[in-house]
């Protein structure tokens, strides 16, 4: 093999690592690497080397995979360190918005996912050396976050506000509907005094029912007064979105279940087609509303739960319940 034939050789062993650490193929830079080692500290035409496009990129196994070799003693850790030709260290390519949507529902969600991401290059051990280092900007990557994320944060409150006010006033009803019903027993309930199992029942669901929707106006209520700021996207409005959610969610499925026994005993001695045609009803209520809701419920939980973005991924329940992104 002539000198060229290397040269180029080597050229395409360098591309081809490059553009496997943008995409995320782990198997080709790993396969890359023990081919030609020394192409790991290339760079392409912005002066950006495989961490660095990692980073920006926004690729959480490859960057694993570099620091595994940099544990391991194969690769030297100054990749870490370096930048790019204005200046921008890995923690400022991190801080970056994303060019693409992070695989989860809605502005709120996705500004949590690019906070995770910035943090998980922060405390990583290379990154907690590059949190004061200044780009030809002057600025830090806390800047560069900030300045970067502002349209974000303002559509993820802009999410979150109308996703509570729609929820919150729903969820009201549910109070007044829950309260009327604790405090209207059916005939047949006063009769026996509540010394049935059906009876345990009604009293039961109709107090879950109540307090399960009252929690879930506080919470929703809380997030239009909290004021949306930047760090809240992390975990605490996520959080209040879900506890919120499944309150209002318990609600619902407890108001069923407490329609249901009341009708049973409104119509037991009567029209008992009717009666158990309320049963059919309910059943399907609950089908639906389950297929409907839970998918986006998954996602949500999913999003808040998980420590590490990943650029793709996918729940063990069938395609069809997905919801288009």
């Amino acid at each position: 093999m002539t000198e060229k034939e290397k040269r180029k050789e080597y050229m395409d062993a360098s591309n081809a690592i490059l553009i496997a650490a943008k995409n995320g193929i782990t198997e080709m830079v790993e396969k890359a690497f023990q081919s030609y080692p020394v192409a790991l500290y290339d760079v392409d035409q912005d002066g950006k080397n495989i961490v660095l496009l990692t980073v920006e990129h926004k690729q959480p196994r490859v960057y694993e995979l570099l620091l595994k070799l940099v544990k391991d003693g194969t690769i030297n850790d100054t990749v870490f360190y370096d930048v790019d030709r204005d200046g921008n260290s890995a923690l400022h390519l991190a801080a970056m918005k994303a060019a693409f949507s992070w695989p989860v529902p809605g502005a709120a969600s996705q500004m949590q996912w690019e906070i995770k991401w910035y943090e998980y290059i922060k405390n990583s051990p290379m990154g907690k050396n590059l949190l004061f280092v200044r780009n030809k900007n002057g600025k830090t990557p806390d800047e560069v976050f900030t300045e970067s994320h502002e349209d974000l944060v303002k559509e993820g409150e802009t999410w979150l506000t109308h996703t509570s006010e729609a929820c919150s006033v729903v969820a009201g009803l549910f109070v007044t509907v829950a309260f009327s019903t604790s405090t209207t027993l059916p005939e047949g309930l006063k009769e026996e005094k509540f010394h049935t199992l059906a009876s345990k029942i009604f009293a039961g669901s109709s107090f879950v029912s109540f307090y399960t929707s009252l929690i879930a106006v506080i919470m929703f209520l809380s997030i239009l007064t909290s004021g949306c700021r930047e760090r809240d996207f992390r975990q605490a409005l996520p959080w209040k979105l879900l506890v919120g959610l499944s309150a209002f969610y318990l609600s619902i499925a407890s108001t069923l279940v407490c329609f249901t026994t009341g009708h049973f005993y409104i119509f037991r001695d009567q029209l008992i087609s009717i009666s158990s045609s309320s049963y059919v009803i309910a059943c399907l209520l609950v089908t639906v509303f389950a297929i409907l809701v839970f998918p986006l419920y998954f996602h949500l939980v999913w999003a808040t739960s998980t420590t590490v973005p990943q650029r793709s991924y996918r729940l063990s329940i069938p395609d069809w319940l997905f919801i288009d992104e």
